[in-house]
């Protein structure tokens, strides 16, 4: 069976869309139909993924802003609505993790990785609220599968992403009543930016971090944002207060 999904006339907002899976997501929104505000701190990166969804005839906003401010992730949703006039979804795909021994973990990337991870999708969140209740929306946070595993050397990231995860489902909760579905999805490892360039802590246990590799290998981004498109869409209308994974077994046991 094939799920049609169609964002014909409706406008989704995407963080971390300068690559990885944010440029995933966007770009299958915009295959749906969807328009675009694209936000990243990097605006080389977002330039590019503007290029992509201008090869589809996308209508695009890039909104450079750095989430680890509040007031930027207001700023974020307040220029999607002022340049399309409505907001029916919100994909909150932007993370960050460092790798370190907790003990020796600097103050200032523990709540950077707060910041990022956690504090602002609930920031977009509340921003975006009002707009996605009259457009009967969504919102779709992307999670890990380290919401649920404890993985050495990521307690920050392990935290924000649990956090995020429950924090999903109480709002959920909160708007059970209301027109809108809040949903989040929680990815095994993929080959993004994130992976490819975050390093390991000196003198770290290699043993330890293969225990959360997966016996089945890393999950495809495509596999990943098609879910988040699925959700952000009315197509997944079925769905609220849900955490999707999708990580090839790696918390099945």
């Amino acid at each position: 069976m094939t799920i049609a999904i169609d964002m014909t006339g409706k406008v989704a907002l995407v963080t971390g869309a300068a690559s990885g899976l944010g440029r995933a997501v966007a770009l299958k929104l915009a295959q749906a139909g969807a328009a675009l505000c694209i936000v990243d701190v990097n605006a080389e990166g977002l330039a590019e993924t503007e290029g992509a969804l201008a090869d589809i005839g996308a209508q695009v906003l890039v909104h450079a802003a750095d989430l680890s401010d509040p007031a930027a992730c207001k700023g974020s949703v307040a220029a999607a609505t002022a340049r399309f006039g409505r907001l029916d979804a919100l994909c909150n795909v932007a993370g960050l993790i460092y790798l370190a021994h907790s003990h020796e973990m600097a103050e200032e990337l523990w709540h950077r990785t707060m910041a990022v991870n956690l504090t602002a999708p609930f920031m977009l969140s509340q921003a975006a609220i009002p707009h996605l209740l009259e457009a009967k929306g969504a919102i779709v946070n992307v999670a890990s599968c380290a919401s649920f595993i404890g993985e050495a050397y990521a307690a920050a990231y392990c935290a924000t992403k649990a956090g995020l995860v429950n924090m999903t489902k109480a709002m959920a909760m909160e708007y059970m009543r209301k027109p809108i579905r809040i949903n989040a999805v929680a990815p095994g490892g993929m080959i993004t930016n994130i992976a490819v360039n975050y390093k390991l802590p000196e003198g770290c246990d290699i043993e330890l971090l293969k225990r959360f590799s997966g016996m089945r290998g890393t999950v495809e981004v495509d596999d990943v944002a098609d879910m988040v498109a699925l959700l952000a869409s009315p197509a997944g209308r079925g769905y609220h207060g849900n955490c999707i994974s999708i990580d090839a077994g790696i918390t099945a046991g």
